[in-house]
């Protein structure tokens, strides 16, 4: 029987390092933590990540696809929006630009990171990465899109000085957002669900559909369960380290933006880790579902959470990106566009993604 459908009992990892994890982020949370402290958080975060890896298949497994991709994409998303918008209440002008930087680098990570990764992986096992450019070319478009709206328009803006949009701008930017991500949804699950579907392989001419028996019912809510505790611990813990981080960042002189992308690459971790066992399992379109889903889903829901927040919020909201990193932007979708129009990538395509990721890690690091 595969790791999916394994009956856990009480004593086992996979509900005992949520738990664990939940209750260090209780104990550690407003506090500053001395370093051995900090060592174990990071422990608890990274068996956290497993362990929302682990029911994030269990779950998968009894809804299929492209339903299992889409209930870790948002679930993740949900707890990382709600954070951001915490953080701004209580951060002032100092997180003016929070969910600008936190959405773009959820989007680099995303379609340069997750995708990349996962296409060298698919074709490091089979030499060709095969997928479905039909779904996967449409998550593209919408990234690009909302991305443009949310992040490069506010840019080129005229009626607030800076990277601002006005308050009837901004409500027009998250009705978009919204209604353009319960579009993509409504087609990716209903419409048109077998353009998410996995490809048939000479190795997997199934597609690489599971074969054990899947999860009962009750078995899969408490892996649901178990999933919203562990990425509950895995966005708070990386919350809780931040300050660490933070100290490490300014005694490197590097720049404080730094820490946001540290903080983001952490907090797609489970998602990462979900995308990279599903290529090894030739089940690369379930990859891109997850990374170009997650980027969907980062802007479509915290552009309207963010809009909603700014009722009561004080202070600007910058949204709009510099010329660097629309640069960046600009360039990840024309090479994403390229590399999803055969429905083949090889080493080469997953390489260039990943020198994308690498030169925005990078800029961060010396802009």
């Amino acid at each position: 029987m595969s790791t999916a459908t394994r009956r856990s009992p009480l004593t086992d990892w996979t509900l005992l390092v949520p738990v664990a994890a939940l209750v260090a982020l209780v104990l550690s949370w407003g506090r500053d933590l001395p370093g051995g402290l900090v060592g174990v958080v990071a422990l608890c975060l990274a068996g956290a990540v497993l362990a929302a890896v682990h029911h994030a298949e269990v779950v998968a497994h009894r809804v299929g696809e492209p339903f299992g991709s889409l209930v870790l994409a948002v679930a993740v998303t949900v707890i990382e929006v709600a954070l951001i918008v915490t953080l701004m209440a209580d951060g002032g002008d100092k997180t003016a630009s929070l969910a600008r930087d936190t959405v773009f680098a959820a989007v680099m990570i995303t379609c340069n990171g997750i995708v990349g990764l996962s296409l060298l992986v698919g074709a490091l096992r089979n030499r060709v990465a095969v997928f479905n450019a039909e779904g996967s070319g449409a998550a593209l478009a919408t990234v690009a899109t909302l991305a443009t709206l949310s992040l490069v328009l506010p840019t080129f803006t005229t009626s607030k000085p800076g990277p601002e949009f006005s308050s009837a701008q901004l409500t027009f930017a998250a009705v978009a957002s919204l209604a353009l991500y319960g579009l993509f949804i409504a087609v990716q699950t209903v419409r048109h669900r077998d353009y998410f579907l996995p490809v048939a392989t000479a190795n997997t001419p199934d597609g690489g559909a599971e074969h054990a028996e899947p999860p009962t019912a009750r078995a899969a809510l408490a892996s649901l369960g178990l999933l919203l505790v562990a990425l509950v611990a895995v966005v708070g813990n990386a919350k809780a380290v931040s300050p660490t981080i933070e100290k490490g960042v300014a005694d490197a002189g590097l720049p404080h933006a730094v820490v946001g992308v540290i903080i983001a690459l952490l907090v797609l971790a489970p998602e990462t880790l979900a995308a990279v066992r599903a290529a090894r399992r030739d089940r690369v379109q379930t990859s891109l579902n997850l990374g170009y889903g997650s980027a969907i889903a980062s802007i479509g829901l915290t552009i309207p959470a963010i809009a909603l927040a700014s009722i009561w919020l004080n202070g600007p909201l910058l949204l709009g990106l510099g010329p660097t990193h629309m640069v960046l932007l600009t360039l990840t979708v024309v090479v994403g566009a390229l590399t999803l129009v055969p429905g083949r990538a090889t080493l080469l395509q997953g390489g260039v993604h990943l020198v994308l990721l690498a030169a925005y890690l990078f800029l961060a690091v010396s802009p």
